[in-house]
């Protein structure tokens, strides 16, 4: 059976200013979702599943179709709310906020029934990525509680425009990740070492760390574990007083590392990350993809040859 590919594309991208999911960035009009997709058909993968929200549902759906890819993989959508809750909880007043990645990831739990990998929307990560993660999902599927992380180099992630926060990956002499520790407003100072913020102080961190950027590989019973720690997080005093509680994927992967109830191949990629977290970052990302088609790693219009 053929991976499935989860996008995660629910996010309105505050920094940036606009719905950034859909906009052109290749020489054809290509957003970075259109790499990525293109990458994964190339890796193998069967279908295309998008979290997003309702309230652009109708212009996301318009350009984001089965024929935009060339009908070489299905296409599915489903949506993030925040009423989209376990039986008996209900949002708290005032909470605006979506709930996060895993919660996002959730929402895909009635049409994914297969290995599958996640990524976000805005993201660029690299053909190597893709077929590294598609091989590990191929082995994987059958087995429960044997989940990866394709791992990034902290250098290889860093935007020029501003900070950005990753979460720093410990991995263990097995290559499993042990923890993920999220750090803030990373950035290279003028003395060029890397630094993160903590109690506003500036905290040296190797350039080389093995950084997480949200491209997780999974098997279906993913779905029950989540749905299990879900409620737990919505019962913690925490969630209940700070209305911008999210419940991300390291939360969850720590807490089944802990248990001993899974593991997480982490599957070592030295390929330059690139997205647009902000405005700023938009030339350069232009500049890189046409780099790339010279070199003929993509065509110059991914999908009308």
């Amino acid at each position: 059976m053929k991976p499935t590919l989860l996008v995660l594309a629910a996010g309105m991208g505050s920094r940036y200013g606009s719905l950034k999911q859909m906009d052109g960035l290749g020489p054809c009009g290509e957003a970075i979702i259109d790499y990525s997709i293109y990458d994964a058909i190339q890796a193998g993968f069967g279908k295309v599943v998008f979290v997003i929200r309702h309230s652009f549902a109708e212009a996301f759906q318009s350009v984001f179709t089965k024929e935009r890819f060339g009908n070489q993989v299905d296409i599915e959508f489903v949506y993030q709310e925040l009423d989209c809750l376990p039986e008996g909880y209900s949002v708290p007043e005032g909470r605006e906020k979506p709930w996060g990645t895993n919660h996002a990831v959730m929402m895909a739990k009635d049409v994914i029934h297969e290995p599958f990998a996640v990524i976000n929307s805005d993201d660029f990560y690299g053909r190597e990525g893709f077929s590294t993660i598609a091989e590990f999902l191929r082995l994987a599927e059958g087995q429960k509680g044997r989940y990866c992380l394709v791992g990034y180099h902290l250098k290889n992630t860093l935007s020029e425009f501003g900070t950005v926060s990753r979460g720093c990956c410990v991995v263990d002499s097995q290559a499993h990740l042990s923890e993920v520790h999220e750090r803030t407003a990373i950035a290279r100072k003028a003395d060029g070492n890397v630094y993160y913020t903590e109690n506003g102080a500036d905290c040296p961190v190797p350039e080389d760390t093995i950084v997480s950027m949200n491209f997780w590989g999974f098997t279906p019973d993913y779905f029950d574990y989540s749905e299990e720690l879900f409620k737990t997080f919505l019962d913690m005093p925490s969630t209940r007083t700070n209305l911008k509680a999210e419940f991300f994927i390291p939360y969850v992967a720590d807490t089944l590392i802990r248990r001993k109830q899974a593991t997480f191949d982490v599957l070592e990629c030295d390929a330059r990350w690139f997205g647009v977290t902000y405005k700023e970052d938009r030339p350069f990302v232009v500049s890189k993809i046409n780099e790339l088609i010279e070199k003929g790693v993509y065509p110059h219009s991914l999908w009308n040859k």
